[in-house]
């Protein structure tokens, strides 16, 4: 096996699929460190998951498909057809959505703002990552053009992560605490 540095990198730069080399804080190389780094606070919320298998089931297929995002993100050139095998599809949002409805009708209504914390404290914390994610491929679709399945995608992820963190601090019998405007002292 090789090693695992290449000394590349050292000035700064890395290369995208098909050799071009950008800079580290190129756009393309925010977009899919994000979702990399995504996908590591899944596998962090995976492993405390142990009462909650379905939970984690449905993280870590969406570990794979982070994996699958990144590398087209990681792609330079016209957007990924959803049509291809590696790109992000209007079925794998339509999964999300139909994952979203399934777990959310487990919940009793929300009425306000919820503050992260319990058990699904590490969901939560997954969900504000994947909105940054989200603000990193929008920034980067403004300048190229990406798969729209893509940006649904991940819109619809954050959507699913606030109702697993939900989900987790329910059934773990957690009281939500909800955001309440201060009230000034006169």
């Amino acid at each position: 096996m090789g090693r695992i540095y290449t000394r590349t990198g050292d000035a700064g730069e890395t290369s995208l699929f098909g050799g071009r080399r950008v800079p580290k804080d190129d756009l393309r190389v925010e977009a899919y460190g994000t979702v990399d780094e995504l996908g590591s606070f899944l596998g962090l919320a995976r492993a405390h998951l142990e009462q909650d298998r379905d939970v984690a089931e449905v993280l870590l297929e969406i570990q794979r498909e982070l994996f699958a995002l990144g590398a087209e993100l990681a792609s330079p050139g016209p957007p990924m057809e959803a049509t291809k095998p590696t790109g992000v599809t209007a079925d794998r949002v339509k999964w999300l959505e139909e994952t979203i409805d399934r777990f959310h009708a487990e919940l009793p209504p929300l009425q306000l703002f919820v503050l992260a914390g319990g058990p699904g404290a590490l969901l939560h914390v997954a969900r504000t990552v994947a909105r940054r994610a989200e603000r990193r491929i929008v920034a980067l679709h403004r300048r190229e053009p990406l798969n729209p399945e893509l940006l649904r995608y991940i819109n619809r992820l954050s959507d699913l992560l606030f109702v697993l963190a939900r989900v987790v601090n329910h059934r773990h019998g957690e009281t939500e605490v909800v955001w309440e405007r201060r009230r000034e002292h006169r």
